[in-house]
């Protein structure tokens, strides 16, 4: 059975072998970036185990605009009690855990804190063969970011609060 959780400190080194599974060293978050998203939004950063083992995580703050902007990744703000666009900084799941589904679970839990507190939406952004991912899920292509993180091409992707179920 797959729980659902709020990050904790002790996540932090199972968090970036996750990362780093999942992630290029130029797109993946540094420790520094995990540990200021724990102590910020740890409402908003939410950890998949199961039998005690970490399998996943996805975060991001709740911010103002529509999409993600590089400066995210590098500093961020508590998240307002209501209101706003539920981000998506991260979303990975371990190598040994994909193909379950878990990144669809996480990606409702996120849809239900959208719901609980009265957001616009949510917002990522993902390289272009995870499009279709997210399509899947509900979420609206509106094309190329201005995002230069990592030195990758990313796609804006936007699911808005009417269409989540």
């Amino acid at each position: 059975m797959i729980t659902l959780r709020n990050v904790q400190p002790t996540d932090l080194d199972q968090l970036l072998i996750i990362e780093d599974e999942g992630f290029s060293k130029e797109e993946a978050a540094t420790k520094e970036a995990f540990e200021e998203r724990i102590q910020l939004i740890a409402d908003t950063f939410i950890v998949a185990e199961k039998e005690g083992e970490m399998l996943g995580y996805i975060n991001g703050p709740v911010i103002n605009q529509l999409y993600i902007t590089d400066n995210l990744f590098k500093e961020i703000s508590e998240n307002p009690e209501s209101g706003g666009y539920q981000s998506v900084l991260g979303l990975a799941v371990s190598k040994q855990a994909r193909n379950q589904g878990i990144a669809k679970i996480l990606v409702e839990k996120m849809e239900q804190l959208v719901k609980e507190n009265e957001r616009e939406g949510m917002t990522l952004t993902c390289k272009q063969e995870l499009v279709s991912f997210y399509e899947r899920l509900g979420f609206i292509n509106h094309g190329m970011s201005d995002s230069k993180h990592g030195g990758v091409s990313w796609y804006n992707l936007v699911k808005l609060k009417e269409d989540i179920n």
